[in-house]
């Protein structure tokens, strides 16, 4: 699953041809809580953003983070695993009229999940259980420390957009984006080249919002519907 296929990009929403990654179309095509990591140095933010005109809603994202994070051993031999969306970071969320909303880790700012976490901070690293790693802003666990309360997820899910989910036999929180080691897989892969990893700035829109609510603007804004009149 890796190398990005050379596929013509297409437009499937004729009426959304006004929209890019450029000026007018960031604001909207760029604010959709994905992984944001803010450079300290520069103060901007870097963030895996989606361009609506181009994306399918194919979900080959899901597959390729799924493959990379989910890495196999055979034989002595680490290879990508097999791609299960299922255990994909970035979930494609779909909604009719035709909106597709990819969401994943939107590594806030004021980590509420974070504030969440009931573990006491370790006396030496000040981390709790669940920390921000201050090199790549990834929102790590320690297994070793971690209760299984849920108490994150559930933070995540009132106050963003509910990415983080709980193993269902252990309750250590999941889904977390880990940049691939600052080389996003699903942007590198994105068949047609929907997803980009750019700087950009702090002031979006829809940041930590629940795809849900995003697809309502989105459908209010393009079809001049509310999403429970459909």
């Amino acid at each position: 699953m890796s190398g990005k296929k050379d596929f013509k990009a297409v437009s499937r929403r004729h009426f959304l041809n006004t929209l890019g990654l450029g000026s007018a179309g960031l604001v909207l095509a760029g604010s959709y809580g994905f992984s944001f990591r803010r450079d300290h140095e520069s103060k901007m933010l870097k963030a895996i953003v989606v361009d609506f005109e181009k994306c399918s809603g194919c979900r080959t994202c899901e597959a390729v983070c799924s493959a990379f994070n989910h890495k196999v051993n055979i034989e002595g031999i680490e290879m990508e695993g097999l791609g299960n969306p299922e255990l994909s970071n970035i979930r494609v969320h779909h909604y009719n009229p035709d909106i597709d909303i990819p969401s994943t880790c939107a590594l806030c700012e004021d980590t509420p999940c974070i504030e969440a976490c009931p573990v006491e901070p370790h006396p030496e690293t000040g981390r709790k259980a669940l920390y921000k790693d201050p090199e790549s802003g990834i929102i790590l666990n320690d297994l070793e420390r971690c209760i299984g309360c849920s108490s994150c997820a559930m933070a995540c899910k009132e106050k963003r957009g509910g990415v983080i989910r709980p193993n269902p036999e252990t309750g250590s929180p999941e889904r977390m984006c880990t940049l691939c080691g600052g080389n996003p897989q699903c942007v590198e892969n994105c068949p047609y080249d929907a997803l980009s990893y750019i700087e950009i700035d702090d002031s979006i829109e829809f940041y930590g919002m629940a795809p849900g609510k995003i697809a309502q603007k989105l459908i209010m804004k393009l079809y001049n519907l509310k999403l429970e009149e459909v």
